[in-house]
């Protein structure tokens, strides 16, 4: 059986955005969620999933992160309101 790899965007309610890869995405929320995460993600509380991209290939997975964190502002919102239009917490209840 194949590993799935994840690119993941995380947003607090002022949509302060953080782009991650990780290789266990309930894991990775989890520790998002009780603040031991990322330094950034803990400093503004950026915790709801609101994009998430899965591969089976941990190379596409990091190119994919790289490239998305060099798009501009405006091209992030548009990705997650392309599947997620709502912001919904796609984590819905995993670590709560």
């Amino acid at each position: 059986m194949p590993r799935s790899y994840y690119v993941y965007i995380l947003a607090n309610h002022s949509r302060t955005l953080y782009v991650g890869v990780t290789g266990d995405i309930h894991r990775r929320v989890a520790e998002h969620r009780s603040s031991g995460g990322s330094r950034f993600t803990r400093e503004y509380m950026v915790r709801q999933l609101v994009h998430v991209e899965i591969t089976s290939d941990v190379r596409a997975a990091i190119a994919r992160e790289k490239q998305i964190k060099g798009w501009s502002r405006a091209k992030k919102l548009a990705l997650i309101e392309e599947d997620n239009p709502e912001w919904k917490d796609l984590a819905g209840s995993w670590t709560r």
